[in-house]
């Protein structure tokens, strides 16, 4: 079921109101007042309330209904629709949700879908610096664009954090099976997040060159800011995943050479086995002409010749390093 998170219109960097829906559009008419709404899970009828109330385009409206879009910024007129994939670590697995944002020059909507923190902490932070709340809605998208990056860090930390484990155990030559397992899952988790962290960069690029009256040129450094940031954990993502690949090569080599020194091993003893095997097969044989069958010291020669030629073996081996 939705609803409607907050609500609230804004004068020079302050809270003035908490608005209802019907009437939002009519808290935003003076020069420098804007409107502030969020919603989570939103039906139908609210995102179409918004839609007449502030003329939101119907592609976009479709697109804010329907989640599961990838990280985008469209233009429809002189208002701007941004599309932002979120993440966050659920009992070790990486969650992923959808935040839709509609903005005007008098306006600013979130939409989320999915697994996502609540922006009451972005709300919080722009109320408590009014003199850059006063920029208006340019500056609200930025610090809701800055806080979906930042809750990119802490998954790619805890990835960093693990695959350095791994690696330690590699160097130790101590990686079991499932060490193998979680470096299969740990590259499939980074895939996924370097799908949902690649496009935002050019999102992030995109926001420093638009040209709307609603942006303002000084609030350019900040979106190259959390550009910078972006481009940080991509880099960082592609880094762990070279490491992985890395790992599980390494991995893959290591129990290949512990299979050939077995190998060899194997080797080894079933030379050694076969020099006591052909003896006893020649005197076991059926027949008076064998050579020595009749000799007293023959027994005793047999098992001299067994253990001499099986410690020769045994010695060579030995220094090969195949036993």
């Amino acid at each position: 079921m939705g609803r409607v998170v907050a609500a609230y219109a804004y004068r020079c960097g302050q809270r003035i109101a908490e608005i209802q829906l019907g009437e939002s559009a009519s808290w935003a008419r003076e020069k420098g007042d804007f409107v502030w709404i969020g919603f989570h899970e939103p039906t139908e009828q609210d995102l179409r309330t918004m839609q007449q109330q502030f003329g939101l385009h119907e592609l976009a409206v479709e697109d804010a209904l329907h989640a599961h879009q990838i990280p985008k910024i469209e233009i429809y007129g002189e208002s701007l629709f941004v599309v932002l994939r979120t993440a966050q670590l659920e009992q070790g697995k990486v969650i992923f949700g959808e935040t839709c944002i509609f903005v005007g020059d008098d306006y600013i909507i979130s939409v989320r879908h999915g697994a996502s923190q609540s922006y009451a902490k972005v709300r919080q932070r722009c109320e408590s610096s009014p003199k850059l709340l006063t920029h208006g809605v340019d500056y609200v998208l930025h610090a809701l664009l800055d806080y979906v990056v930042d809750n990119y860090l802490p998954v790619v930390n805890d990835a960093v954090e693990e695959v350095d484990a791994i690696e330690e155990r590699l160097l130790q030559g101590a990686l079991d099976r499932g060490d193998i397992e979680r470096i299969y899952e740990l590259r499939r988790e980074l895939v996924r997040l370097r799908r949902v962290a690649a496009p935002m960069v050019e999102v992030c690029s995109r926001l420093r060159h638009v040209e709307l009256p609603f942006i303002d040129k000084n609030m350019r450094p900040y979106f190259k800011d959390v550009l910078d940031h972006v481009v940080r954990v991509n880099e960082t993502i592609d880094g762990l995943r070279e490491v992985l690949s890395f790992a599980f090569e390494a991995a893959h080599l290591l129990e290949s050479s512990r299979q050939g020194e077995v190998s060899r091993k194997f080797a080894g003893w079933a030379a050694i086995l076969a020099v006591p095997t052909a003896v006893a097969g020649i005197y076991g044989m059926n027949f008076d002409d064998i050579p020595e069958l009749h000799w007293e010291f023959g027994y005793i020669w047999a098992l001299a010749l067994i253990f001499g030629l099986a410690g020769l073996l045994y010695w060579q081996f030995k220094r090969s390093g195949w036993i």
